[in-house]
């Protein structure tokens, strides 16, 4: 087979841009990972004397301090924090408010796929300060919209169209979210599946997306070291009696997922009307959080050492309830205020919580079919998410890759599709749209697709039958006929009524004032004789292209195997009212 060269060039540059992406967001996420720990070694550990668990797969980086364990103190760190973050946001970047990843969504749909390039640096820094002081978030929504920035940012640079912008965007989000969970798959699959509400892919961003997540996962994982975020036991699914209580376990997290939401906003919206300068609320908000995390601490910063104890049966259901309440709480706050975090890491928290509770529950009164309890914890990692971010097939990955744990994908399954459905009308990523019809990004691409699989016979019952001209009559006596016409475009035609010219309103006013020349004038002079025409096999996307070349509002319908043959008028305008009629029925149809 003969090979391209300037193909297998430009695949070469595509797969060197992926490439780069990858590093540069690996080299994004080390920072970010390594300032995350900074902050709470010297904020939580140093000042408040606090010390979360860790995950098994994330060995501390730095010596504890032995300062004694400061209640009192975690009332005004989460204050320091938010008061730094916010006003870094809203001095440089107001954009980088919140959780990210809808930032990201928000430019990939209506953005042209464009970020700021500060918008990055803000974001680490700000996410840093709210999360590295005890504020409640993931590192998913800085680390998606870090990655997304400089996807955006380096398509900028090469002047690369509005599509491959929005792609590359997409591949520094799975880069980013891929390699600070540990999880290449799911980040790329996340980046692709998170865009829309409905359970629908953006199958052009697999392959990039895929490629730089690969890429950006190594380079984290040669200076933080290899395997799964948590460890978890060899959990197996061997008893069909335990669908029914996943299937529970199912509603819970829908009910949950419902309260998450709707919380989140609520607070958001009550902070957008408080009346105070906006780089104050966040600092407010961390008081409350703070206030929260007095009485319960697990509820602050990140929450993953939570996860593993959850994972190891080592937390009672009183406990498990408190904190996944509670982290639906402090996450608003902290997030909903106008800090800056991630939106996931807390629903692992509180997946894994609610989870766990219901797992232990149902090992109570039925030991004999729930023998690991903890098993449900995972289940409800992946369940919980799916119901609030409507991106179910990467939360499955995403949980199995970050638990080492591919034993529980079935029951997985069922719990993360029947969340999803129970949760139909709700979803933490409020710049999500539905499906691609909804995306101003595939606004030409789906009016292709469409019109493509329509032909002109499709409009038969909207053909024209027009007054035509002959070529050897004068133009003072087409004047008559102009003048009982309602039509703007004439065809001519010859003796034998084939076609040979056309012309419009347009083409003859000049001619309207021109007197002296009505005797000489035909219009046969008047008429292009270079005419545009179409036939009913022809498609409506050709067609309309055809409308656009000239600007012309009719079309002259011919015999396909006779182009002098007239058949009668297409107007433009039909051709969108059927373009727009069958999008309707489309939306009704997805509806329904």
């Amino acid at each position: 087979m003969k090979i391209d060269k300037a193909q297998f060039f430009a695949l070469g540059k595509w797969f060197l841009n992926y490439v780069l992406i990858g590093v540069i967001a690996g080299c994004g996420a080390i920072i970010f990972y390594f300032l995350c720990q900074v902050g709470l070694h010297y904020f939580l550990d140093f000042l408040a004397g606090y010390r979360p668990p860790h995950p098994a797969g994330e060995a501390p980086l730095f010596r504890e301090f032995t300062t004694p364990f400061r209640r009192w103190a975690l009332l005004l760190v989460p204050a320091l924090g938010g008061l730094v973050s916010g006003w870094l946001v809203y001095t440089f970047a107001p954009e980088a408010e919140g959780h990210g990843t809808d930032a990201a969504i928000e430019a990939y749909h209506k953005k042209r796929g464009f970020i700021r390039a500060r918008v990055p640096i803000i974001k680490t820094l700000a996410s840093f300060m709210t999360l590295g002081t005890g504020g409640s978030g993931g590192r998913e929504g800085p680390i998606a919209q870090i990655g997304a920035g400089f996807g955006s940012f380096l398509a900028t640079r090469l002047k690369l169209s509005d599509r491959e912008r929005r792609i590359m965007l997409a591949a520094g989000m799975a880069a980013g979210v891929g390699s600070i969970f540990r999880a290449p798959l799911a980040g790329a699959l996340f980046a692709a599946e998170v865009l829309y509400k409905e359970a629908e892919f953006e199958s052009e961003v697999l392959i990039p997306a895929g490629i730089s997540s690969v890429v950006a996962y190594c380079v984290f994982c040669l200076v933080f070291g290899w395997g799964s975020l948590f460890s978890a036991h060899d959990f197996v699914f061997n008893d069909p009696r335990q669908l029914f209580p996943y299937s529970v376990l199912a509603l819970i997290l829908a009910g949950a997922a419902f309260l998450y939401v709707k919380i989140f906003y609520g607070i958001h919206a009550i902070f957008k009307r408080i009346k105070l300068p906006n780089y104050i609320k966040p600092a407010i908000g961390g008081f409350l959080t703070g206030c929260i995390g007095f009485f319960l601490p697990q509820t602050l910063a990140f929450g993953y050492g939570f996860i593993q104890m959850t994972l190891n049966n080592l937390v009672t259901i009183p406990v498990l309830v408190a904190v996944g309440l509670g982290k639906i709480l402090t996450t608003s706050l902290s997030i909903g205020s106008g800090g800056s975090g991630g939106v996931f890491g807390p629903a692992m928290v509180i997946g894994a919580s609610l989870g766990a509770a219901v797992g232990q529950v149902f090992h109570y009164l039925m030991p004999d079919i729930v023998q690991q309890p903890a098993a449900f914890a995972i289940v409800g990692m992946a369940g919980f998410f799916s119901a609030a971010s409507k991106a179910p097939f990467s939360t499955i990955i995403m949980v199995s890759e970050m638990t080492g744990s591919y034993h529980l994908l079935l029951p997985a399954l069922l719990v993360c599709t029947l969340a999803f459905i129970f949760s139909r009308k709700w979803t933490i990523y409020q710049k999500q749209v539905s499906s691609r019809i909804d995306s101003p990004a595939h606004a030409g691409d789906f009016l292709t697709d469409l019109l493509e699989g329509l032909t002109v016979r499709s409009l038969e019952n909207k053909i024209r039958e027009i007054v035509t001209v002959r070529e050897n009559v004068k133009f003072k006596d087409f004047l008559y006929t102009f003048s009982h016409a309602e039509q703007h475009y004439f065809p001519v035609v010859n003796s034998q009524n084939k076609l040979t010219g056309i012309f419009s309103i347009n083409d003859i006013r000049h001619h309207l004032f021109e007197h002296d020349l009505d005797d000489l004038v035909i219009m046969k002079d008047i008429a292009w004789s270079e005419i545009i025409t179409t036939h009913f096999s022809e498609d409506l996307n050709t067609v309309l292209r055809k409308f656009t070349v000239k600007n012309i509002d009719m079309l002259p319908i011919v015999k396909e195997d006779n182009p002098q043959e007239l058949i009668g008028m297409l107007s433009r305008r039909d051709v969108i009212e059927l373009y727009n009629q069958k999008v309707s029925d489309l939306k009704s149809l997805k509806g329904s």
